[in-house]
């Protein structure tokens, strides 16, 4: 089994959480990474807004799937489209890490100098911030979580947001505080590790055996609603999911790219009750004016 990634850290990472599960539970089969390069890692000169979105960190690992190149990609769901490709699936999701972002460094977002500089690569952060901090200088910044940190750390900027779990998933030691997801609703699949396989894969048995239910349940509803607002990541949503007892618990925002405006709504509703999360974007969509 071929299995591509993008070269970062942290996508390494948990290609390794995944390689080591498939080793322990499938020994008999000889699992080697491919490092492959998106366009998303080449071009950081720009936002990825820019780029098409967060689609293009996972097109080319796509496209390799579906060439035969590589049997599995391990891809951050967030990362992915509302859509999948044609001639891939989703075959399993990994148990999901902390969902929230969180603020580099220890600093409440209203504790924040007036004008402070602020970096994120998220339109969906930039929104949020400016929702609450219209004074904020909320800026563009690229590279990986590292790299981030240490542009951080030399000056450039007074603060930055990440996602909570790639942080931990680095094993990081960094001052930060947790933003709540009530306020800062997470990105649509944010914390899940997905594993994509081409459709019909001869691996797909085994590959689905490593699904994680709960996950599952929550993302599918994540990206439902996503999916319904005709979104992707250049446009300011959050959706956060969660699943106990056969029901789901989503919280979704959608907001103006200044983040002068904006919609809220929460509901609960049965696994898989596709008509309730579709009810649910519509009425984001009115409350916008869409």
């Amino acid at each position: 089994m071929i299995v591509g990634t993008r070269g970062s850290r942290l996508a390494l990472a948990q290609t390794e959480m995944f390689v080591s599960i498939m080793n322990e539970r499938f020994p008999q089969v000889e699992v080697n990474v491919k490092r492959i390069r998106t366009t998303g890692d080449e071009v950081t000169s720009v936002p990825l807004h820019a780029l098409g979105g967060y689609g293009a960190f996972v097109k080319e690992l796509d496209q390799r799937i579906v060439s035969g190149e590589v049997d599995v990609a391990v891809n951050s769901l967030k990362d992915m489209p509302a859509e999948l490709s044609p001639g891939t699936h989703l075959a399993a999701l990994l148990p999901r890490a902390p969902v929230e972002d969180i603020i580099v460094p220890d600093i409440g977002v209203d504790e924040l100098a007036r004008g402070a500089r602020v970096g994120t690569s998220s339109v969906r952060r930039r929104s949020l911030l400016l929702s609450v901090r219209p004074d904020l200088d909320v800026v563009d910044i690229r590279g990986n979580v590292p790299t981030r940190i240490r542009k951080l750390e030399e000056g450039g900027y007074d603060a930055i947001l990440l996602a909570r779990a790639g942080v931990q998933r680095l094993g990081l030691e960094v001052p930060h505080r947790v933003l709540p997801p009530s306020m800062f609703v997470p990105a649509v699949g944010q914390g899940a590790i997905a594993i994509v396989c081409r459709e019909g894969s001869e691996h797909l048995g085994m590959l689905s055996s490593l699904d994680h239910l709960p996950t599952r349940f929550e993302v599918e509803a994540e990206r439902r609603v996503l999916s319904a607002l005709g979104g992707g990541c250049s446009v300011p949503i959050g959706v956060n999911a969660r699943y106990a007892d056969g029901k789901v618990e989503v919280s979704s925002v959608v907001l103006s790219e200044d983040g002068s405006r904006e919609a809220r709504e929460s509901l609960v509703a049965k696994v898989g009750d596709i008509a309730a999360l579709d009810s649910m974007a519509e009425r984001l969509k009115a409350a916008m004016g869409g």
